[in-house]
């Protein structure tokens, strides 16, 4: 009987909880209303051209479609057709993964290293070495300059260069021989990388209060490196995992700087990546079943880099 009425009397208590947690939540949403109006056109948006474009796909990889005929439900076998079938995706898959761990770690550390020598100049200075340093990815296809530099005749300037210093003797083809052309297109990458995270770490760099580096001072910070790590960072949290983002995305999705200078498909898929795989299935061949899996899995990669990346910037500071 007293079991009982412990039970009884519990009960209550939990509807209150329920109760508490509803009335707050519309609380809240009534006093930030004028701050969701202002987000509703982005968030329509964003979920209209976004959210249901990913989650279609996510779907639409477990058919066979091909735009001509209705989609035919097969499961698992796009995937199991991806990873035990076809040779040209695990190369693809190798190639991205290569960029991914290259170009990614590197131009990420790069943008903040030259951000922070550059925010340590005088405003003019500043102002000019930041406009040479993001000119690359705002010149647009500035990067063909590449294929002037890499040219496979006498005319291009590195086989001209070697010539001229004996190294070679006849001119090496560059773009087109298997073993240059992937180290090729990471060096374009890397050199088009300090783009949109360079300029959100200019930019977090100069908001960073002075007064929390006096006061590390005071507590026993002995040098740039310990205030780096202890104030600088731990202030530039949310500049640093939007940079992350960006690189992360960047690395993950190179494709036309691949078709731009090795071609599609390049020699013996020697640069070809996940994305040019999924443009060959999905705008050329269009079975979108398939390119729908190989876009899954794409984003898979991303989304899980992504939270190991969040994971590793939580620990700055600590």
């Amino acid at each position: 009987m007293q079991a009982k009425t412990t039970k009884t009397a519990a009960a209550p208590a939990v509807h209150t909880r329920q109760v508490g947690w509803w009335s707050l939540l519309k609380r809240d949403l009534y006093l930030s209303r004028h701050y969701y109006v202002l987000m509703a056109p982005f968030m329509l948006i964003f979920f209209m051209f976004t959210v249901i474009p990913v989650g279609i796909s996510l779907g639409l990889s477990f058919f066979h479609f091909n735009m001509l005929e209705l989609p035919r439900f097969v499961g698992w076998q796009n995937y199991s057709r991806l990873f035990l079938n076809d040779d040209v995706f695990l190369i693809a898959l190798k190639n991205t993964l290569l960029f991914a761990v290259i170009t990614g770690p590197i131009s990420y550390i790069a943008c903040f290293l030259f951000a922070w020598i550059i925010n340590e100049l005088s405003p003019k200075i500043r102002a000019v070495m930041t406009l040479v340093f993001y000119a690359p990815s705002i010149s647009g296809n500035v990067f063909f300059i590449w294929l002037i530099i890499f040219s496979g005749d006498s005319y291009g300037y590195m086989n001209g260069f070697l010539m001229h210093l004996g190294v070679v003797l006849e001119p090496i083809q560059w773009l087109a021989d298997e073993k240059y052309v992937l180290a090729i297109v990471i060096i374009v990458q890397l050199w088009l990388s300090l783009g949109t995270s360079f300029l959100a770490f200019i930019a977090g760099l100069q908001t960073i209060d002075r007064s929390l580096v006096e006061a590390g001072t005071v507590d026993g910070i002995k040098n740039r490196w310990q205030e780096l790590w202890y104030i600088t960072l731990p202030s530039m949290r949310p500049q640093l995992m939007f940079g992350a983002v960006m690189q992360i995305t960047a690395s993950f999705a190179v494709a036309e700087i691949s078709i731009a200078l090795a071609g599609f498909p390049s020699v013996n898929y020697a640069a070809h990546t996940v994305v040019t795989h999924l443009m060959d299935f999905g705008t050329i061949r269009f079975e979108m079943g398939y390119a729908s899996a190989i876009a899954t899995v794409l984003f898979a990669l991303m989304l899980g880099t992504n939270v190991l990346t969040q994971k590793m910037l939580r620990k700055i500071g600590e």
